[in-house]
């Protein structure tokens, strides 16, 4: 749509990623920009989610100490993820730069990033890597079979799972609208006069699905930020394995 064959070219997703990034930092900008020491309105509204990252998933999953320390980035994926998905909902926009891949991906990296750093920081390369794949107190001959599975679900299938499952859940509630309200349309002005007696279903089952959609819209920054927050805490406890 703006600068076509050029490197920065944007195409309808990456504007509504722009659009919804910029409705992010105002809405945190208006939120604090003159904060009361009893908040009101949008700072009442923002200070409610802020704790919530904080005290839910957190302290809740690391501990107050390291929970304060990895707030700032496990709040950023949260409101990042869940800013982007709400123009999922938004008439106009009507779809979730989430259900690409590309930024799913970005913020997946970020935390597969972190949980190896936060582990090789603690112990070591070769300990952390050693904690992280053998199991303790099995059967020597056990081990060929159950390192690769380590290697696997620890180092290649979270990040992997972090990234489908967001996408994927994007993508495919929007999916579910558009053929929702596309069978409205269609029963309501193509179809032969017999068939328009179903339009009112097909449009009630797409308001029922985009309430629905609210939920996965919350669900999925939710679940991104806390999976985050357990990688983490299992990198600081590698040798709790």
């Amino acid at each position: 749509m703006l600068f076509e064959g050029t490197p920065f070219e944007l195409d309808r997703l990456m504007l509504i990623r722009i659009l919804m990034s910029a409705v992010l930092l105002a809405v945190m900008f208006l939120a604090f920009r003159s904060p009361k020491l009893v908040p009101r309105g949008l700072q009442n509204v923002a200070e409610t989610a802020l704790v919530f990252v904080k005290e839910q998933i957190c302290d809740e999953v690391l501990g107050k100490e390291s929970g304060r320390k990895f707030f700032p980035l496990i709040a950023t994926i949260f409101f990042s993820v869940l800013f982007l998905n709400i123009s999922g909902i938004i008439p106009g926009l009507n779809i979730s730069s989430n259900a690409r891949i590309g930024f799913p991906l970005v913020l997946a990296l970020l935390a597969y990033v972190t949980f190896n750093y936060v582990g090789i920081k603690k112990y070591g390369f070769l300990k952390y890597m050693r904690s992280s794949i053998v199991v303790p107190n099995v059967p020597p001959a056990l081990h060929l079979l159950l390192i690769p599975i380590e290697f696997i679900s620890t180092f290649l299938l979270r990040p992997f799972t972090l990234t489908v499952r967001l996408m994927a859940n994007m993508l495919a509630g929007h999916i579910m609208l558009v053929l929702f309200f596309s069978a409205t349309q269609f029963f309501l002005f193509d179809a032969d006069n017999w068939m328009k007696v179903f339009s009112p279903f097909s449009l009630l089952a797409g308001f029922g699905f985009t309430l629905f959609e609210i939920l996965v819209v919350f669900l999925q920054a939710y679940v991104f930020a806390l999976l985050t927050a357990v990688y983490i805490g299992l990198a600081q406890h590698a040798d709790d394995h």
